[in-house]
């Protein structure tokens, strides 16, 4: 578990007042690395802070990446997943068990495209097919 004083730190270092459900959302993101939507936040942390709402946790979320201490993941069209993890990587889903899974990916692999004069903050690369664990079970 880690400890809510380097959270509240890290927070406090990017801008964000560490209010204790902003804390307690991020130690979710870090700790849990499920990629979650709002919806399974919440229903997480629910038992765990009293009064937390949907748009708590929605807001909280938006500041996050506003903050770029989150990424927002939008794979699907119908479905945004939040990611603690703001280093380049990608992502790859499984389209039966609906597993969310992290891929290294270094800058020497990212493809050199021609936009001179522009300035990427943000890279995503998303792949879906089916898990190694679904296709040991032969649920292709």
């Amino acid at each position: 578990m880690i400890d809510d004083a380097k959270i509240k730190s890290f927070l406090g270092q990017n801008g964000i007042s560490p209010l204790p459900k902003r804390v307690k959302i991020m130690q979710y993101l870090i700790e849990k690395h499920n990629h979650p939507t709002v919806d399974m936040i919440y229903s997480e942390l629910l038992h765990e802070i009293p009064g937390l709402s949907k748009t708590t946790v929605y807001n909280t979320l938006k500041l996050f990446t506003s903050k770029r201490v989150a990424v927002a993941l939008n794979i699907e069209d119908n479905e945004i997943r939040y990611d603690a993890d703001t280093a380049i990587h990608g992502h790859f889903k499984c389209r039966v068990c609906d597993g969310l899974f992290d891929f290294s990916l270094t800058q020497d692999q990212l493809p050199d495209i021609p936009m001179q004069g522009f300035s990427v903050d943000e890279y995503h690369y998303y792949l879906k097919g089916v898990c190694s664990s679904c296709r040991e079970k032969g649920l292709e």
